[in-house]
């Protein structure tokens, strides 16, 4: 099972209320809370109810709002846009909501969702500059501490720097072509010299900061970001990973990595999938290396996104051979790498005080020569061994390791999909191990943990690799490949 993606029920929008009235119909704590939230508006506030409390009185003598001391009526709505029924009497928070649906007015009847033509957000406010977080009812308080962490972020410079950026829209349109330059243009207005005189609070010298930059903005150069995308789970991204795909003008990607973190990038970046995946090459390397050098000479900022980590047989080398001959400005961005995120998946230690304190990366295809690689050597006296894209060569691995004198009650495990929620785990012996080549129903990435320190690894939720009636096949398998 692959991660499952959820709709929303409630789409989120902003509604214009500029001049136009709310109307809060109750008289108590509810409706004080509405009137505060919607006090950071410009909307023209009625309140109705009949009895209204001190606290709710004292509120509203500082605030430009209508009390309407009376039991409420259908009429009290005229002309609204918005109606909170926030009564705390059901009956009529019902009446309330019942009475703005026939007049085409949305209604929210607090702590009732099943009434709810829309939810009131947690509200981060930075005037213009607005973060609204919804739970579409379901966890009020859940909201309130999103809220909470992002109000940290965001600086109170904000609003008044999104203000003067307003004031310069018009020119920057007028004088940078459309495209990277103007993002380029936008991207230093907000994290370079003008942003730092805004939050100093000198908004006469970040309008000074801000004509300079407009004035002396040139083509920007190409940049291109080799960024590791990790295993699979979008939450295993770097944040240096995240800020640059929010940058980018090109996403270029691999067939494995997956369309829920490709997606955490600008939403009108262009994408580049370029394939890469066993027996399905869409691109060679050839091409992406001419790809990528060519988006860097257009100007363009680059994300070359790649499984697991850039650095991990994933052919970065060639990359940036390329760019670097090309005079192309790359940089390296780290990701999670795959046997990293399959350790994690079975609670291995991939070293082990007095049981190993050396691990090898490698791929199986690295035993298909008839030499033995040196890294097979290292497993013999004791490290812990990954092995990358070893599904279909499981067999020969296998043969090829006990052939050199590692035991074939050695600890394996083995993930397909390592860090996603549908991932499947499996546990068994180095004489179990071919067993991988007949799985059919393995159809993601496999990852494959060899070595005595696996021996500790949870076990708890994998299933064994073969059967115990099948472990002779699979050893008479292996014993097959050595011959």
């Amino acid at each position: 099972m692959q991660n499952q993606t959820f709709k929303l029920n409630a789409f989120p929008v902003f509604m214009k209320v500029d001049g136009r009235t709310v109307v809060i119909v109750g008289g108590g704590e509810e409706a004080l809370a509405k009137a505060r939230l919607l006090a950071q508006s410009n909307a023209a506030l009625r309140i109705v109810s009949a009895e209204i409390t001190p606290e709710l009185s004292a509120w509203a003598a500082g605030e430009a709002c209508e009390i309407v001391d009376a039991a409420y009526a259908p009429d009290h709505l005229d002309g609204a846009v918005m109606v909170f029924a926030a009564s705390g009497d059901a009956v009529l928070d019902a009446r309330v909501v019942a009475d703005a649906r026939r007049a085409g007015i949305a209604a929210n009847a607090v702590d009732r969702p099943e009434l709810c033509d829309f939810f009131t957000p947690a509200l981060v406010n930075r005037a213009p500059v607005a973060v609204a977080i919804g739970t579409e009812g379901a966890g009020p308080v859940l909201a309130q501490m999103i809220r909470a962490r992002i109000d940290q972020m965001l600086s109170p410079s904000l609003g008044p720097l999104a203000v003067l950026a307003a004031s310069f829209r018009d020119a920057a349109e007028h004088l940078l072509p459309k495209g990277n330059r103007r993002r380029g243009f936008w991207r230093d207005f907000f994290t370079g010299a003008p942003a730092r005189a805004a939050e100093s609070g000198d908004l006469a010298l970040a309008h000074e900061a801000a004509s300079e930059l407009l004035l002396a903005s040139r083509p920007a150069a190409g940049h291109i970001a080799l960024v590791g995308a990790g295993p699979g789970a979008e939450d295993l991204l770097t944040l240096r990973a995240q800020r640059l795909l929010m940058e980018a003008d090109a996403i270029v990607h691999d067939a494995l990595v997956p369309e829920a973190v490709v997606a955490t990038g600008r939403r009108d970046a262009e994408r580049f999938p370029v394939g890469k995946r066993k027996g399905c090459h869409s691109k060679s390397q050839r091409e992406i290396n001419a790809l990528l050098v060519a988006l860097g000479r257009e100007g363009k900022r680059v994300v070359r996104l790649k499984s697991g980590d850039p650095l991990v047989f994933g052919r970065a080398g060639e990359e940036m051979a390329a760019l670097r001959d090309a005079g192309i400005s790359y940089e390296v961005v780290p990701g999670v790498t795959s046997a990293f995120a399959a350790a994690a998946d079975f609670e291995i230690p991939l070293t082990l005080r007095g049981v190993t304190s050396s691990m090898v990366f490698t791929t199986g295809h690295d035993l298909k020569g008839r030499s033995l690689p040196d890294w097979a050597k290292l497993a013999i006296s004791g490290a812990t061994v990954a092995v990358y894209m070893g599904r279909s060569v499981a067999a020969d691995v296998a043969g090829r390791l006990m052939e050199a004198g590692l035991a074939s009650d050695t600890a394996v495990a083995v993930v397909e999909n390592a860090s996603l929620a549908g991932r499947r785990r499996f546990h068994g012996t180095l004489a179990d191990l071919p067993a991988l080549e007949v799985r059919d129903d393995l159809s993601g990435p496999v990852m494959s943990i060899i070595g005595d320190a696996v021996a500790g690894a949870d076990f708890t939720r994998s299933e064994p690799l073969v059967a115990q009636t099948e472990r002779r096949t699979a050893t008479l398998v292996a014993e097959g490949a050595r011959a």
